[in-house]
């Protein structure tokens, strides 16, 4: 038994790691493309064929609600829009699965063949994170055969008759067992890809595999509230409706799987295949009847998720003036204050370019009251690094205080331009009347969308140090210099054919370019000191593609 643990828990593992190599290389790839996708998505049925794509591609729901949760507490994403961009989203993570069970194993070499040698030769960025995405459909399925293996000498022992009999008696502690192997592995598709290959191997019947699988969507729908608790209400609403219509109705179905345990019995297909098949419908049933539902389950949500009252007292500084007799802490804490300072910026920079559209005193209020904040804490961080450096510091400790000193000041930049350009612009074209032509606004919607994404992966660096995240964000910093050329052009293009709208907000919409190009640039800086102490920055710009590989 020690031994069937170890390999079906060796299995399990690589499943999680296999479909999370997946998600991070379409996240690496085609986030950009992923995060138009869910912004631009409609309200009712288009929205959740959108969030069915994303979630697809993703191979993850989890990751979709997240993306639509940053984008409805930016005010781009509507409650009601939001929520039917989950609905497909669950939709989508359900027929990733049925994707993954097909037998198509015999792939796996050619996979990682092509896979291996693309992640590893090619030079464009987009083919190497193609070849990530290959590698991990081809551990997808090797790690599914380690779960056949694992399960097959199992299937007639003692223990598992025992443990079998015991679920198909009790359908509720399947599905609890479900519901926290879900949320344990932090992805309902590693889940219900167990589940199903158990139940293909005759390990369980299709009763306890329903329940299992049922479980398995209700923890599925609880990692993005979560994730989400530190988040705007108006995004934790969305995702606790999620819950409430995916969760309630598992608990519905579980409730007629008890009653009448043969009721999911289709007696032409096989067990592995009515459990996924009901998973799948469960879904589409849940979409559909969520798309009727969302307006009185997002008021119950709102009832569940009040608005928070305002908190008093003065904010506390994480620059500790004790730690200067440990100057790593002392570091640290300059750290710290410096991903505060950050985030502060991020939620700054999220909503301001919904003022363009609809001008907000009390939001412009917020943004100018977080520069103020910045300002405070820039000040503050110069202070402490000063005092710092008085101390006997080592050559690296003196390099990680300058380039904490530099990044506060690239920051600080950044929340100007949000603050004294941005929402400048918002109010000038509110006062006057004026509105960007639809082609411009999509173009600057499309690169204050990609502007964010990069600053999101800014706060994620501060926290790793990770290289390739580095690499990554300055990869970023090329490709937003070359899609800013490129909307200045296609605004120039509007100006020749006469646009009305383009006319009477050129200059502006020429400097909210310019300003959220300087913004990605501030943010961007984060990444060159971890990819430069990594030998990969050359003359400013990134080693060769064949000396990394090298």
């Amino acid at each position: 038994m020690i031994v069937f643990v170890l390999h079906l828990a060796g299995a399990v593992a690589l499943l999680i790691w296999a479909v999370r190599m997946i998600r991070t290389g379409v996240e690496r790839a085609f986030l950009t493309h992923l995060r138009s996708l869910v912004r631009r998505a409609g309200s009712g049925p288009a929205g959740m064929a959108g969030g069915a794509a994303a979630a697809i591609m993703l191979q993850s729901s989890t990751a979709v609600a997240v993306l639509a949760a940053a984008f409805a507490a930016s005010g781009v994403l509507a409650p009601m829009q939001g929520l039917a961009v989950l609905l497909g989203a669950d939709l989508g993570s359900a027929v990733v699965a049925l994707v993954l069970l097909s037998p198509i194993g015999a792939l796996v070499p050619l996979l990682l063949i092509v896979g291996v040698g693309l992640f590893q030769k090619a030079a464009r960025p987009e083919w190497r994170q193609a070849g990530r995405i290959l590698i991990g459909l081809a551990l997808v399925f090797v790690s599914l055969d380690m779960i056949r293996a694992a399960s097959a000498p199992v299937a007639q022992s003692p223990f598992a008759a025992m443990a079998v009999s015991y679920l198909s008696r009790d359908l509720v502690s399947a599905f609890a067992i479900g519901a926290v192997l879900a949320w344990a592995m932090h992805s309902s598709v590693a889940a219900v890809l167990t589940f199903v290959t158990f139940a293909a191997e005759g390990l369980l019947p299709v009763a306890p595999a329903a329940a299992l699988v049922l479980g398995a969507n209700l923890g599925g729908a609880a990692i993005p509230v979560v994730l989400t608790l530190s988040g705007a209400e108006v995004a934790r609403r969305m995702v606790v409706a999620n819950l409430m219509l995916r969760g309630g109705g598992a608990l519905l179905v579980l409730a007629a799987l008890v009653f009448r345990p043969g009721a999911f019995d289709w007696t032409d297909l096989p067990p592995a295949a009515q459990v996924i098949a009901l998973h799948i419908l469960f879904n589409l049933a849940v979409a559909l009847a969520g798309l009727t539902l969302r307006r009185p389950a997002l008021a119950f949500a709102s009832r569940v998720v009040p608005d928070r009252a305002a908190l008093s007292g003065q904010r506390i500084s994480a620059l500790d003036p004790a730690a200067f007799d440990d100057t790593n802490q002392a570091l640290a804490c300059a750290t710290r204050e410096l991903l505060r300072m950050a985030e502060r910026i991020h939620g700054m920079l999220l909503p301001v370019m919904g003022l363009c559209r609809n001008w907000s005193p009390e939001t412009a209020a917020a943004i100018v009251d977080g520069e103020n904040d910045v300002d405070r804490m820039h000040f503050e961080i110069k202070l402490y690094v000063a005092r710092l450096q008085e101390a006997a510091l080592t050559s690296e400790q003196s390099r990680r205080a300058m380039d904490i000193a530099s990044i506060a000041n690239n920051l600080e930049d950044a929340g100007d331009q949000v603050s004294n350009h941005l929402v400048a612009i918002a109010r000038r074209m509110q006062a006057k009347g004026l509105s960007f032509s639809k082609d411009g606004w999509d173009d600057l919607e499309t690169f204050h969308d990609r502007v964010a994404s990069n600053a999101q992966l800014a706060l994620n660096l501060m926290l790793t140090s990770d290289v390739e995240t580095a690499r990554q964000l300055v990869e970023e910093k090329d490709r937003i210099r070359r899609s800013e050329q490129a909307f200045q052009e296609r605004h120039l293009e509007r100006l020749r054919q006469g646009n009305p709208a383009t006319l009477e907000t050129s200059n502006l919409h020429q400097e909210a370019l310019r300003a959220l190009k300087q913004i990605n640039t501030d943010f961007s800086l984060i990444a060159y000191p971890i990819v430069e102490a990594a030998g990969e920055l050359r003359a400013s710009r990134l080693a060769a593609a064949s000396a990394r590989a090298g």
